[in-house]
């Protein structure tokens, strides 16, 4: 039997609320661990408050899963191994690199989402955007970053390595995420009612991405 589609719509919205869902739970477990590297107090009192709002966020999401019919943990599950192999292979070996990560590898992922959160309707769209809101990170990150490149040279060139790393394993999470669905692709494609990402679309979306990545390593004073 052919889904409506309506429902191929609400499938599609559910397998990305459930993509970022799982994406916002296992950022706050990472942080938590990242606290653990952090070399005093007043660093893992921040981290310890930048993964409490990654649970905010998560909250939200799941709350608009159960409004759309869903069960959020099984929403979130098929997720999980890609995901979790995604940060096993990309687990940080300092607390510097913690922070590279936080900073660069979930802003990027965050673009990601909002990008294709354009083709939802309003209410999700919102759910999605307020859920990738900086969660007042990004000064404290920089701070952090560029005070150790100035006490130690050799890590500017260590965490620029790091950073490119991070944007490749990145863009291809991102893009497993969206291809391993058939509804995200379905929704990337659009439809007779609705807009759709043509190939040159798509190539122009990773190109904001990249440029996006660019302008963070910047920031951080780092080379993309």
């Amino acid at each position: 039997m052919t889904e409506s589609p309506d429902e191929d719509y609400r499938r599609a919205a559910v397998d990305l609320l459930g993509a970022i869902a799982y994406g916002e739970l296992s950022a706050f477990e990472r942080l938590v661990e990242d606290a653990k590297m952090a070399p005093g107090i007043e660093d893992k009192i921040a981290i310890g408050a930048m993964a409490t709002a990654e649970f905010g966020h998560l909250q939200k999401l799941v709350e608009r899963l159960s409004e759309l019919g869903a069960d959020p943990a099984e929403a979130m599950q098929v997720f999980r191994p890609s995901f979790d192999s995604f940060h096993a292979y990309t687990a940080p070996s300092d607390y510097y690199e913690g922070l590279i990560k936080a900073y660069v590898g979930d802003g990027l992922a965050a673009d990601f989402y909002r990008e294709i959160a354009a083709y939802l309707d309003p209410e999700t769209r919102e759910v999605i955007i307020s859920s990738l809101e900086d969660s007042g990170q990004t000064a404290f990150i920089v701070d952090r970053v560029k005070a150790g490149i100035a006490e130690d040279h050799r890590l500017g060139g260590r965490l620029a390595l790091w950073g490119r790393r991070l944007m490749g394993e990145a863009l291809t999470q991102a893009q497993r995420v969206a291809g391993d669905r058939e509804s995200l692709t379905a929704l990337l494609a659009g439809g007779v009612d609705r807009p759709g990402l043509d190939l040159a679309a798509l190539g122009r979306m990773f190109t904001r991405l990249t440029e996006r990545h660019a302008a963070r390593m910047a920031e951080l004073g780092l080379e993309a």
